[in-house]
């Protein structure tokens, strides 16, 4: 092989590395933000369920929290997407998608997955990074 060629095979390979980490890094950024507004929900729903159910506050207070329920479905719908990303992006296992998921139900644990998944991530990308690609050539 002359140096033409191992040079833009190179480049090719440094350009695939960066679009691969700019992925990766972008599904992690995507993730860590909806972690956080999930467990802020998911802590904003315990008090509305604490005062509704328990305290039974009036209706007038219970009309002005009667979206929190509603938000945190669908925030939670948005958490689920941001933890499909970043799973399929890193190709991580079953276990830890399940683990994620589950972060999102559990009030405070989205803090502390989130704290776990940026170990895992901050271990697994170079990997991701680096991987063999899988497509197919002509």
């Amino acid at each position: 092989m002359d140096d033409e060629t191992t040079t833009a095979a190179g480049q090719q390979r440094a350009a695939l590395h960066a679009e691969r980490e700019r992925k990766a890094r972008s599904a992690w950024r995507f993730y860590r933000l909806m972690a956080f507004v999930t467990g802020v929900m998911l802590l904003l729903l315990c008090v509305e369920m604490v005062l509704v159910y328990l305290v039974q506050v009036g209706p007038d207070v219970a009309a002005w929290i009667r979206w929190i329920p509603f938000a945190h479905g669908w925030i939670y719908v948005v958490y689920l997407i941001s933890v499909f990303n970043l799973w399929s992006t890193m190709r991580w296992g079953l276990g830890r998608m399940a683990a994620l998921v589950v972060a999102g139900v559990v009030p405070v644990l989205s803090f502390v997955m989130e704290h776990r998944a940026q170990r895992w991530f901050t271990a697994d990308l170079p990997g991701v990074v680096a991987r063999r690609s899988t497509t197919l050539r002509p």
